[in-house]
């Protein structure tokens, strides 16, 4: 019965080869559309360091100006630690706080969804989120990405423009055109310096006038915000009434600022120029860069989860090319100072002769040994 079966596909093994042998053509054409097909899905594949990894891990931030330790940990951490404690498929909660800024790590199980384990940890946050005021106004709730370095890093320097013309270049004019590109997510400036509108309370007349710096910050801060205003009646139909307090740009708030009438205790009001020295100036710089001893203003370009690293390159390239040609003052010199790509798409060119290489040694091979037998 063993010795039968064999025999029969041994039997059928021949008839498909001799089949094949009598009809070439159909044979010929299968393998020359599975080449194709393999061609044509090998050039679609992306050059990438690593695979995208969706890892279960969500955090939990929170900036908030001269705030310390202390108080983050005994107002926000604590209570956030609490609220996402009971969550299933939690395995790690790990926090870290410094002057003005806390966070907490929640590292769900590898075989958790991520997307779902962040809806989890926002389930959980938003019951408490009037607990945590003030610092729950500043949160922001995201899964930690496997890949968080910038792709590329670029340099801008000028003999006469001045750092803050450069810092304004770079958020007004290069950050926007980047971020159009496929798969950019942030720009982020490193250096060079940012404008605010600095308000200097006076302690005497603040003292003379009965009034607390918590009290005017808080007027100036709802002065400064945009809201609904409800819904009105408007030629018959229903529409949505908006209160506009934001201001559209940095000299009509200096203006505005200074006429700001400021509430007293007693019920009068005062000019917030009577209580403050207000100015147009630069915030104090915490961070520089330098490049070649050189002091310049540089930005890095992150990529956006799912985004291929290689591809983002190219594109963030050809924009950068559009800049230089169409936007960019003549004076302005930007230069790429790193790039991520490069090594990438070095080892990639390696597997690739690596691949060619092995495939003709394979043919050789072959070709030998039946070359071999041939003369014996």
């Amino acid at each position: 019965m063993t010795l039968y079966q064999a025999g029969s596909s041994r039997r059928h093994s021949g008839d498909a080869s001799s089949w094949s042998i009598r009809h070439p053509v159909p044979t010929l054409v299968l393998f020359l559309v599975l080449t194709l097909a393999g061609i044509a899905a090998f050039l679609q594949l992306g050059i990438d360091a690593n695979p995208n990894i969706d890892l279960p891990y969500v955090s939990i931030q929170t900036a908030y100006a001269g705030a310390g330790p202390e108080e983050l940990e005994a107002q926000f951490t604590q209570k956030v630690e609490d609220a996402v404690a009971s969550l299933s498929d939690v395995e790690e909660i790990y926090s870290g706080i410094s002057d003005g800024y806390a966070y907490t790590n929640v590292r769900f199980a590898l075989e958790a969804d991520g997307k779902q384990s962040l809806d989890q940890v926002r389930d959980a946050i938003d019951p408490i989120r009037d607990d945590l005021a003030p610092y729950g106004q500043a949160m922001t709730i995201q899964k930690l990405r496997y890949d968080n370095g910038a792709v590329l890093t670029y340099a801008l320097r000028s003999p006469n423009q001045s750092p803050a013309a450069l810092s304004e270049l770079v958020d007004r004019t290069i950050s926007p055109a980047l971020m159009a590109v496929k798969g950019v997510a942030e720009v982020r400036r490193i250096g060079g310096v940012d404008r605010e509108i600095r308000v200097d309370l006076d302690p005497y007349r603040m003292e003379a006038y009965d009034i607390s710096a918590p009290q005017v910050n808080a007027q100036i801060r709802n002065f400064n915000l945009n809201f609904s205003g409800g819904r009105a009646q408007i030629a018959g139909q229903e529409q949505s009434v908006r209160a506009l307090g934001k201001f559209p740009t940095a000299a009509a708030s200096l203006t505005a600022l200074n006429s700001l009438e400021i509430a007293l205790n007693d019920g009068t009001t005062v000019p917030l120029q009577d209580l403050a020295t207000i100015t147009d100036g630069f915030a104090e710089i915490r961070q520089s860069a330098t490049f070649n001893n050189q002091s310049v203003v540089s930005f890095g370009i992150y990529r956006s989860n799912g985004s291929l690293l290689v591809a983002v390159e190219e594109g963030v390239k050809d924009a950068i090319a559009r800049l230089k040609k169409d936007t960019l003052p003549a004076d302005v010199q930007l230069q790429l100072i790193f790039t991520r790509a490069t090594d990438v798409r070095e080892a990639y060119d390696a597997s690739i002769e690596a691949l060619l290489l092995g495939c003709v040694l394979a043919v050789a091979s072959s070709a030998a040994f039946y070359a071999t037998g041939a003369r014996h």
